[in-house]
């Protein structure tokens, strides 16, 4: 059999060797000091940061023994989850650095810490072992097939998470409006002064262009998005290529809904006067309504991109 096929068996092992070698790396770095890129937040490193980093995941570590050695145990894989939103968090800069690539839409970004990168592509690689582990155990100790989920008590009804995609493409409909109208010339929502949405030492000049024509880059990514969260719901997304559609559904879903809340849960803040660090040039509601919208899309592309896997998927000849 080959591995991947036998993911299952080896998920709990290859997340006890991920976290052995994450957290003797945070430990090494608390030690020695190497620029090795851990980190919560951008610029958050320190010797703190890092004992902290190898203490959670050398707890993590211990996770994964218990459950090699207890499988039938029901809480483990719920603490796994834990581990996974922890690995999500340790390598979110790794899910939003193709935002680097697209040199069109900024020309002054920040040089790319290259360390850094690195091992927040290593936390990635972790919340997928993690996840993996968790799903797989989870479905051990109910009793169900460890491959796709299925039970002699209960079959997985196949749910095509539609009103979930629908609601992913709804929540990017104020964001695109709003940079649209800006675009156009509006100045609804802004309160400060120039043009919203357009900063000509950050924009590159094909960016300038596009925004002098009414277009805005941005608002164009977001109908690709809304596009992206059709696919998986409708049926024409099941002519195209599955492996493709999977990793944008996943990696778009990971990178825009934790961004997405901490933008609204700000924006709220804000709004109602508990915090004076408000966005600048923007009324609190743009955030809330518009950059918020991200966690919601976040959220349905997730549900809508594992009912697409669901419904795609071979039939299970392991059950």
């Amino acid at each position: 059999m080959r591995p991947l096929h036998s993911w299952p068996s080896n998920a709990g092992r290859a997340a006890l060797v991920w976290s052995i070698l994450y957290a003797s790396g945070a430990t090494l770095a608390a030690l020695l000091e190497p620029a090795l890129g851990y980190a919560l937040v951008p610029q958050g490193r320190g010797t703190a940061v890092e004992w902290s980093l190898a203490v959670a995941y050398a707890a993590a570590a211990l996770l994964a023994g218990l459950m090699l050695r207890a499988p039938g145990l029901r809480w483990p894989p719920y603490a796994a989850w834990a581990v996974v939103l922890l690995c999500m968090w340790s390598g979110f800069g790794f899910l939003f650095s193709p935002a680097h690539l697209l040199r069109f839409l900024s020309r002054n970004q920040d040089p790319v810490d290259l360390a850094a990168l690195a091992n927040e592509g290593v936390a990635v690689l972790g919340a997928v072992l993690w996840g993996c582990a968790a799903l797989a155990y989870r479905r051990w100790a109910r009793g169900a097939c460890p491959y796709c989920g299925s039970s002699p008590r209960r079959r997985v009804v196949d749910r095509p998470g539609r009103a979930a995609g629908y609601a992913a493409v709804a929540a990017l409909v104020p964001y695109t409006v709003l940079k649209t109208a800006w675009a156009l010339g509006l100045t609804v929502g802004y309160t400060g002064e120039g043009r919203p949405g357009l900063d000509p030492r950050y924009t590159s000049d094909l960016g300038i262009r596009l925004y002098e024509h009414g277009v805005d880059v941005t608002a164009v990514l977001a109908l690709a998005g809304m596009t992206l969260a059709l696919a998986l719901i409708r049926p024409w997304g099941g002519r195209l290529p599955r492996l493709p559609l999977l990793a944008l559904g996943w990696t778009g879903a990971g990178a825009l809904a934790p961004f997405g809340i901490f933008l609204m849960l700000w924006g709220a803040l804000a709004w109602a006067g508990a915090t004076d660090t408000g966005p600048v040039d923007h009324a609190p509601w743009v955030v809330v309504v518009a950059y918020g919208g991200f966690a919601l899309y976040g959220l349905g592309l997730a549900r809508a991109t594992w009912a697409y896997q669901v419904r795609t998927r071979r039939a299970c000849t392991r059950c």
